[in-house]
């Protein structure tokens, strides 16, 4: 049975979740106006440049291992937030200490968010893949940002109003938050993690090694041929091939492409520069740069960065988060 079917497995809980307030909530992709502002790429600097040699199981830290199933991670001003399908809870984890808190309850089974702060207040944007919504959290409050989605997996921030989430069950793209809903990319093979620089999105495809991971021009304001099609044999959006189960990607602050994977049983994190790739047409396996080869069980379904490149990770279902600093020497090296 193919691995793919773990991203599928639902939590289960007798408890009633968290009763929410419904914020422009839709299903129907439509016609709206696309900001012209995304995400600047990382500006590489000598502080955040990660070694050349691989690390292994023994250069990992523990971080914690008293939640139940995490699933979802991100790195947020010097806190994890770590989405759990075991309990339908989000930690806020001391990404120093270890030191966990529950956060807010009610979120069933998340692989991804986007962390904001916003004043004082810390903003969570969570696509729940067993309720098909899009949750935004500020201070213990919830709203649905939109509904009716077809497998809600991975969360990327487009602007400060629209987000871009992979719908593994519906194999495309939709950019949601202010307005309606807009398919931006159709045709894809159960996508799961996805980023987006300033002119570029970088989507996984978990159901497919030929289609690893996949680049597409970010839409603009001017853009009039959406959605785009992924297979359309014309253009090439091919990344990186030959890779099985990518989980979340995220582009690190050296300006490289990190993502997990599957070497065997094995979970693993590669890493590419992907204008190198795309200058190319691609990038096949051997071309990859293993950053972490770890004895965690295979897939990986946390993967995130902080700013100065710390790498946390965990495999799926299990309570161990670990960590390890990219700019650090792997032992015996």
């Amino acid at each position: 049975m193919s691995l793919i079917l773990l991203f599928i497995v639902t939590a289960q809980s007798f408890a009633e979740p968290l009763k929410t307030e419904f914020v422009q909530p839709t299903a129907r992709a439509t016609q709206t106006e696309i900001p012209s502002t995304v995400t600047d790429t990382p500006t590489p600097s000598s502080d955040t440049t990660a070694s050349a040699t691989s690390f292994t199981q023994a250069d990992l830290s523990l971080l914690t291992g008293n939640i139940q199933r995490p699933n979802g991670l991100v790195w947020h001003d010097g806190k994890i937030y770590a989405a759990c399908s075991g309990d339908w809870t989000v930690y806020q984890i001391d990404a120093a200490t270890g030191n966990t808190a529950q956060y807010i309850y009610g979120v069933k089974n998340a692989h991804s968010m986007v962390a904001q702060t916003d004043g004082k207040n810390t903003n969570l944007w969570i696509p729940d893949f067993q309720s098909n919504n899009l949750v935004e959290i500020t201070q213990g409050v919830v709203k649905n940002v939109a509904t009716n989605l077809d497998g809600p997996w991975g969360i990327t921030q487009f602007s400060d109003t629209q987000f871009l989430v992979t719908n593994l069950r519906g194999n495309d793209v939709v950019m949601v938050g202010e307005g309606d809903a807009k398919i931006i990319i159709t045709e894809l093979r159960s996508p799961t993690g996805i980023v987006v620089d300033d002119k570029f999105i970088y989507v996984a495809n978990t159901g497919s090694a030929r289609r690893a991971i996949e680049w597409f021009d970010a839409p603009t304001a001017s853009t009039n041929s959406l959605p785009i099609d992924a297979e359309d044999k014309t253009v090439s959006h091919s990344l990186v091939t030959g890779l099985q189960n990518v989980t979340n990607i995220v582009m690190g602050s050296d300006g490289f492409l990190y993502f997990g994977y599957s070497l065997g049983t094995r979970g693993v994190v590669g890493r590419v520069d992907p204008a190198t790739c795309r200058k190319n047409g691609g990038c096949s396996n051997d071309q990859i740069q293993i950053v972490v080869y770890s004895e965690l069980a295979a897939p990986l379904s946390g993967v995130t960065l902080s700013p100065d490149m710390h790498l946390y990770i965990h495999s799926i279902f299990s309570p161990e988060i670990y960590w390890v600093d990219l700019k650090s020497t792997p032992v015996g090296k």
